[in-house]
């Protein structure tokens, strides 16, 4: 065997020994992940065999494949297997790598297999929605009727429609109820995402584009209008 041979040999065996070596539990905190969440491990999706650093990632690619029968998204409850981004183990879904001992998520849900670091999101689980929700537990709650939820502030302030987040957002018509995106509800009930509901108030359209009810309170712009028609009426008179 050839030095060559002898010195990847060595090297191999090296990488093998940092593998197992058992870490702290914070090694490599907010350093690995993706452009949607910082995590120390990838998941792999049981739908197409095939390892991504998240199941948005999944999505993002699978949906983008050319055939549209074979896009598709990833059922985060179903995700069985992860790999350490630390020390590439396979394994079954836990908080803790079971070789190195690190910890793959600061936050971590094993009813959504959902693992984060960053916990200023304050992420928590919802039963009643079955996914977990950023925000803090105690700002939000979980409205029966529209089987959402809002915030308190919407508690008994808000009008009732059944599933009213198991819809498209009317605008972009991406799915609304685990989007990351921040939604809106509207007066009317119906909801949409907030960057959607500024864009058609900043182009001057005030009315939902689902039932057509005005989506804020207008009182004050009618009484301008109001008080416009009658001043021209008296300078017509005079």
């Amino acid at each position: 065997m050839g030095s060559g041979a002898s010195a990847n040999l060595h090297s191999d065996s090296m990488e093998a020994a940092d593998s197992s070596i058992l870490r702290d539990k914070d090694f490599g905190k907010f350093q690995f992940g993706c452009e949607h969440y910082q995590r120390r491990c990838k998941i792999r999706a049981p739908c197409c065999n095939l390892i991504f650093p998240c199941r948005h990632c999944h999505n993002d690619a699978a949906n983008s494949l050319s055939d549209p029968k074979e896009r598709h998204d990833l059922v985060r409850q179903n995700v069985k297997q992860v790999v350490c981004s630390i020390c590439q183990t396979e394994q079954e879904v836990a908080q803790f790598c079971s070789n190195c001992g690190v910890n793959m998520g600061e936050y971590f849900c094993d009813i959504c297999k959902f693992f984060d670091d960053d916990t200023s999101k304050e992420q928590f689980h919802c039963d009643d929605c079955g996914i977990c929700r950023v925000g803090g537990r105690d700002k939000f709650f979980h409205c029966q009727n529209c089987g959402a939820c809002y915030t308190m502030g919407l508690r008994n302030k808000h009008s009732c429609i059944e599933n009213s987040t198991k819809n498209s957002c009317p605008v972009c018509y991406e799915y609304l109820f685990d989007s990351v995106k921040a939604a809106h509800v509207m007066k009317c009930g119906h909801t949409m995402h907030i960057v959607c509901f500024k864009k058609m108030i900043n182009e001057n359209q005030y009315r939902c584009p689902i039932c057509s009810k005005s989506m804020l309170d207008m009182s004050h712009s009618w009484q301008l209008l109001d008080l416009e028609v009658i001043i021209k009426f008296w300078i017509c008179y005079i």
